[in-house]
């Protein structure tokens, strides 16, 4: 999985995004991207929600009753 994660940054970041100026640069616009990919990117496994509306209706549900 890290591989196709690292592919994916490199394809969407990296390669159609530059050339960068610099490190900073590369630094602040993968701190973006990071901050879209965990939080607002649509994904097919999530039911085409976004991950922060997964987790915003996960911590809404009430917790559930254990069994002893």
């Amino acid at each position: 999985m890290a591989e196709a994660l690292n592919s994916l940054y490199k394809a969407e970041l990296i390669f159609l995004d530059g050339p960068w100026a610099g490190r900073e640069d590369v630094e602040a616009a993968t701190a973006q991207w990071v901050h879209w990919f965990n939080t607002e990117r649509v994904h097919g496994m999530l039911d085409y929600r976004t991950p922060a509306e997964v987790e915003t209706a996960h911590y809404a549900q009430p917790p559930a009753a254990s069994s002893a």
